[in-house]
């Protein structure tokens, strides 16, 4: 949330029902741009996780700018990447043959310095505000030019990264997470113990700077 801060007029987040403290985690950060949304996830939905396209269609049905960015719990933009997708936003704000903006996608896998290459690589996640979108899952974007057919938005380059951390937490957290969610695919995910049952041919060493707002999480 912090990493986007400085780039939105608004942050809107969809909030399930938790046991932790996650509410009050994001009520302290204080800041007027942003706009909690407490919901609740259909524990009855267990399709191959439409439950998350569920939550992200209640968060970006609640945004009221002329672009929508989403942004997932575990990912995070570079500050020195904010005014680049600025730049781009208002270069193809009157284009509307323009509809979303897709970026590079850097997926951190056991450490903080490697990446793995075998997800997705780029993805859309600037959306025009104006134009009927629906979210089939967590990941995708289905323009609607007819009531029964989608297509994916025509899209341009933001010129700018997501870092995924999500696949770098600590083995048990991660264990933890797969435990929790994969009811959401009517499956039971496997006892997660280790990082490393991965191709190293998939693995990329990673020379980059890793954004500011990671510095204590990656301490």
């Amino acid at each position: 949330i912090e990493s986007l801060l400085p780039l939105v007029d608004e942050f809107v987040v969809a909030v399930g029902k938790s046991e932790d403290d996650t509410l009050d985690r994001l009520r302290a950060i204080d800041n007027p741009k942003i706009k909690i949304v407490e919901t609740h996830w259909n524990e009855a939905m267990r399709d191959r996780g439409f439950v998350y396209g569920q939550q992200k269609m209640i968060a970006h049905y609640n945004c009221s700018g002329d672009w929508a960015f989403y942004l997932e719990g575990d990912e995070v933009v570079h500050e020195d990447d904010l005014e680049k997708i600025r730049r781009q936003i208002e270069a193809v704000h009157n284009d509307h043959s323009v509809e979303a903006l897709y970026f590079d996608f850097l997926h951190f896998y056991g450490t903080a310095n490697q990446i793995g290459i075998a997800g997705y690589r780029r993805a859309p996640r600037i959306i025009r505000n104006s134009i009927r979108v629906v979210s089939p899952d967590g990941l995708f974007f289905v323009v609607l030019d007819k009531n029964k057919k989608g297509r994916y938005p025509k899209a341009k380059f933001a010129n700018a990264s997501i870092y995924h951390y999500g696949h770098c937490r600590k083995v048990e957290f991660t264990r933890s997470k797969l435990q929790q969610v994969g009811k959401y695919w009517d499956a039971d995910h496997a006892n997660f113990q280790t990082y490393g049952n991965i191709d190293i041919a998939e693995l990329r060493e990673f020379n980059g700077n890793h954004p500011a707002v990671m510095a204590a999480w990656l301490d």
